[in-house]
């Protein structure tokens, strides 16, 4: 058998499915549309994948940092990948020696494309703790409290999950997510892949001083084309009680982080679930600086938060008791019976010189979160409410996503 040779070796690019948590960011960073997914797996079709290596830094647990050394003509292919439970290991090449592979990775690593988000982190965010707990050997947390935080006739039932570590460490940041195992196993009769839910608590806990932390929990009934489905991570955790032991990886997210920097100005746009990094940041700067926040020369907070109604918007009674001078909250609701449609990016607009006033100053960051639909209202209204003030949101937004500044987060 004749060797390959040298342009015949592709250093292809894998994604391992024990680590991969299906938060769907490398699908989304990936310039070229190289990753697709179906029900269980995401996965790289060599076919198209170029190794630009944009979609690594964003992967919140490494899952996309993977290579494995082949023969072009006998790539793994979509459908085989497709497949894996795990990730095979590197196989002997006839004849080849490491000098003929075609492509190394990560030398080729490329920032996300400009307009989309940052692929760093606040240049004042703390170091985070990632994958401390993987899928073979998760820590078992104890629910010590599950309660409703939407109105009990509202259609979404939302909860609030609060999860213990007892003994055992679990050092997170506000920002970061965790994953989920539902016992049991999917219609394949494989064990369910985690599911990764947002921490809504800030690192010192959901009650400052104890090893636990919070979710924010919607439960799936209907998935994004309308279509009856039951969520399985999303009803496992709605319907535990106090007591109950839960499996938890991670923790995860090395870039949607907060910055410690006390004068960084925050604005926070969010629907639904999406308010849990906004809840855990909030709460942070609550517990740090107290009421005085927006007074002299701390940083300000300003939330637009979306939900269809009143009712089924979380945490409604506590958000709006908070003071103005700690955060300026907007909230804006697209279902309300006799009103007009409004959502977060008209709200937006309605204030487009108080945003326009932080976005021209170099320490404000913006965070993106809830479901993808709202990216792109979002982006609009920004360029429009730039445009509108003498802003170039052309050169303003690719900036700020090189300085870690603006930060989306959506599924």
């Amino acid at each position: 058998m004749n060797a390959p040779a040298p342009h015949d070796i592709l250093e292809q690019h894998l994604i391992d499915p024990e680590i991969c948590i299906r938060c769907n960011t490398c699908e989304e960073t990936c310039p070229v549309d190289a990753i697709t997914h179906d029900s269980r797996n995401y996965v790289v079709d060599a076919a198209i994948c170029n190794a630009c290596g944009a979609c690594v830094p964003p992967c919140p647990t490494g899952a996309i940092d993977n290579w494995r050394r082949v023969v072009k003509i006998e790539a793994y292919s979509v459908t085989e990948q497709l497949t894996w439970d795990v990730l095979p290991e590197q196989q002997p090449l006839p004849d080849v020696v490491a000098a003929e592979t075609s492509v190394e990775p990560g030398i080729k690593a490329a920032p996300a494309p400009l307009g989309l988000c940052s692929t760093i982190p606040p240049t004042t965010a703390d170091v985070p703790l990632v994958n401390l707990f993987a899928q073979k050997a998760p820590l078992t947390a104890t629910v010590v409290g599950n309660f409703r935080v939407t109105d009990i006739a509202a259609e979404s039932d939302t909860h609030h999950i609060v999860l213990d570590f007892g003994s055992m460490p679990f050092p997170v940041l506000e920002g970061q997510s965790i994953g989920i195992l539902p016992p049991g196993v999917d219609a394949a009769g494989r064990p369910h892949f985690a599911r990764q839910f947002s921490i809504a608590s800030p690192r010192d806990g959901e009650r400052p001083g104890y090893n636990n932390l919070a979710l924010t929990v919607k439960r799936v009934t209907v998935d994004h084309d309308g279509k009856p489905v039951r969520g399985a991570g999303s009803h496992y955790l709605c319907d535990l009680k106090k007591g109950d032991p839960v499996q938890v990886i991670g923790p995860f997210g090395a870039i949607f982080l907060m910055p410690n920097d006390p004068s960084a100005h925050l604005i926070m746009i969010c629907t639904g679930t999406g308010s849990a990094p906004m809840r855990a940041m909030t709460e942070r700067r609550r517990r740090l600086l107290g009421h005085s926040v927006g007074d002299g020369g701390d940083g300000r907070l300003m939330l637009f938060f979306g939900a269809r109604t009143q009712a089924e918007l979380p945490y409604f009674g506590p958000l709006t008791s908070l003071p103005r001078n700690f955060i300026d909250t907007n909230l804006a609701f697209s279902r309300t019976p006799g009103q007009p449609k409004r959502y977060v990016q008209d709200l937006m607009r309605d204030r487009g010189s108080d945003v326009a006033r932080l976005l021209a100053i170099e320490k404000t960051h913006v965070y993106v979160c809830g479901l993808k639909g709202m990216e792109e209202g979002v982006s609009l209204a920004l360029s429009d409410i730039s445009r509108q003030y003498g802003l170039d949101w052309s050169t303003l937004h690719p900036r700020m996503c090189e300085q870690g500044r603006y930060h989306v987060e959506t599924y």
